[in-house]
């Protein structure tokens, strides 16, 4: 008889991350619940994928994502050895996590933000203190700072609440700080500002991006990071191999490079978000003012699972999170004008 083989005491005690609910094959609805971008990638993207050399798909592909670092360089103003690429910001995240922070280490975050990153600790052994968000969600400096904390991330905007810090407060977070300070920007594309500027300013900053919400590449799995130099050197040391293939690197920077494109689904997206902002305010829900492609609003009456149900029993998927401080509301990526006014009707109806 074979016996199961155990695994270590912290990962059998996790529940792991949760994602959102993903629509069966085949299965027609409307997708509002993992805040993907509503439109298609560049054209240009299915060109690179369309005209790629078979050899290239014979070889492993660059270690470090070479054409792509080029790329992100250049449209970001950075040298080449301050970018480092990942499978996902996932897994740039998880690169982060296992480069700077050990068993017994102290990793703190304001809640709440993203769920991966108690898993990443989880995973790793590493010891998580939460601090709430200030009132308003400012960002609360001084609880984080007194945390002990080897590293420093948050995501900004925020996720679920949309919510952005501004760049003058990160800076004075970063000034004080003399760990590893982490801005997950998985959302920036739709927001008025960025950190971007403080990775050149502070050698302890490193900037998270990925091209799964502003490119609508996420299928593709892409992200990156800006840091500086030493700090993506040692990165280098901890991700796999070879851990972004070749299409996606090809896909990616033929995606980076086309801004003009790019921001014309930004701006869209920034436009719907506040018309869709608007018309739940008229009905009744109580919307956090956002800076990303989704809105967190609390439903009337506070019976968000009820309302969550209802739309998906017409083929409207929205984010749900039954947790403290959430059960009232909904996370509700910003559609198409059309499948956002389909959200409205189906509102409208229940």
């Amino acid at each position: 008889m074979s016996i199961t083989p155990k695994a270590r005491p912290n990962v059998e005690k996790m529940s792991g991350y949760e994602p959102g609910e993903q629509p069966r094959p085949g299965e027609r609805v409307i997708k509002l619940n993992t805040n993907e971008n509503p439109f298609p990638p560049s054209p240009r993207v299915l060109e690179a994928i369309r005209h790629i050399d078979p050899e290239r798909l014979r070889r492993y592909p660059s270690p470090s994502a070479e054409d792509f670092r080029r790329t992100a360089a250049r449209v970001h103003g950075v040298s080449p050895d301050m970018i480092v690429a990942g499978n996902g910001s996932d897994e740039i995240l998880a690169i982060a996590v296992r480069t700077y922070l050990g068993p017994g280490d102290v990793f703190a975050y304001p809640d709440p933000t993203y769920s991966l990153y108690p898993v990443l600790a989880e995973v790793g052994d590493v010891k998580v203190v939460t601090v709430p968000w200030a009132a308003g969600w400012e960002l609360p400096i001084d609880a984080l700072l007194a945390a002990g904390a080897r590293a420093i991330f948050f995501a900004n905007p925020n996720a679920p609440t949309g919510t952005l810090v501004p760049t003058s407060r990160v800076r004075e977070l970063a000034a004080r700080f003399s760990g590893l300070l982490l801005v997950d920007e998985a959302y920036v594309d739709f927001s008025d500002e960025n950190s971007l500027s403080l990775v050149r300013e502070f050698a302890n900053v490193m900037v998270c991006r990925t091209l799964s919400k502003g490119y609508g590449l996420a299928g593709l799995r892409f992200g990156y990071a800006i840091a500086a130099p030493a700090v993506v050197w040692e990165m280098n040391k901890v991700k796999d191999s070879y851990n972004c293939d070749a299409v996606a690197v090809s896909a990616a920077a033929a995606a980076l490079d086309d801004q003009d494109y790019a921001r014309r689904t930004w701006e869209h997206v920034r436009a719907e978000r506040a018309r869709l902002g608007e018309a739940l305010r008229r009905r009744g829900w109580q919307v956090i003012p956002s800076q990303a492609n989704f809105v967190l609003a609390t439903c009337p009456g506070g019976d968000a699972g009820a309302i969550y149900r209802a739309l998906k029993a017409k083929g409207i998927l929205v984010r749900f999170f039954d947790k403290p401080g959430l059960h009232d509301k909904l996370r509700i990526t910003i559609g198409t004008a059309e499948e956002n006014d389909q959200l409205l009707a189906a509102l409208s109806a229940s």
